[in-house]
């Protein structure tokens, strides 16, 4: 028979107590419609990897997009694309999203979730290892705003094309570079947590970036880097 210690109780009541913070902010600040929900519930039955981004974090990225006044996004990793509809969103009529997914797959979904949502026609995906696809957005810069959520080892890499594909003003925001604390080990134990650390590193060294990290998902275990183009 197991006792419980001293700590336990309360712990567990703060834990319940933040999940129905949680649950409360979700309600008030990000609501979902059936688009959204379907999103999910699409990437679900095709076997899609549960990693979306919260209701918060897309409802952040969206009001990040309004604040610049984007009428350009570009999205690295499309997933199902939830976040993608969140940020389309945040577009005028004639505004453009651009999202880029490896997986033929994926993408497929990603368009019905886009035609679902009523955004198809400010939002598309192209097909293909982002790193191949980036040289040939360059055309069409200056995005306003780009979201990294994609593999986390090329994320460097990923960085240094959103600046050249950015300009002053422009609006960086990379997921998931905290890993519940692995991204800060020295060394990181895994090759995601070291492609995070890595990116954490280039934007603090880069005097062109003002940059901040912030503890955003569910448990406060990950969270966004967004960095701002001087």
């Amino acid at each position: 028979m197991s006792t419980a210690l001293p700590g336990d109780d309360q712990m567990r009541q703060e834990a319940q107590a933040r999940a129905r913070i949680d649950q409360e902010l979700r309600t008030r600040f990000a609501p979902e419609d059936d688009a959204l929900r379907g999103a999910n519930d699409r990437a679900q039955a095709e076997g899609l990897p549960a990693i979306q981004i919260s209701p918060i974090q897309g409802k952040l990225l969206q009001v990040l997009a309004i604040a610049c006044g984007a009428r350009k996004i570009l999205e690295i990793g499309s997933l199902a694309g939830y976040s993608g509809v969140w940020l389309a969103r945040a577009l005028p009529s004639d505004g453009r999203l651009i999202t880029l997914e490896v997986s033929a797959k994926h993408a497929a979904v990603v368009r019905q979730t886009f035609q679902n949502a009523n955004v198809a026609d400010r939002a598309s995906v192209r097909v293909g290892p982002a790193l191949e696809l980036l040289p040939a957005l360059i055309p069409e810069a200056p995005f306003d705003l780009i979201f990294i959520d994609a593999d986390k080892g090329n994320y460097p890499h990923y960085l240094d094309w959103a600046i050249r594909l950015g300009r002053p003003g422009t609006i960086i925001v990379a997921d998931n570079v905290i890993r519940g604390g692995r991204a800060f080990q020295v060394p990181p134990p895994d090759e995601s947590a070291a492609g995070a650390s890595a990116y954490n590193n280039k934007v603090l060294a880069d005097q062109r970036l003002v940059s901040v990290a912030i503890p955003i998902d569910d448990r406060g275990m990950d969270g966004f880097a967004i960095s701002v183009i001087r």
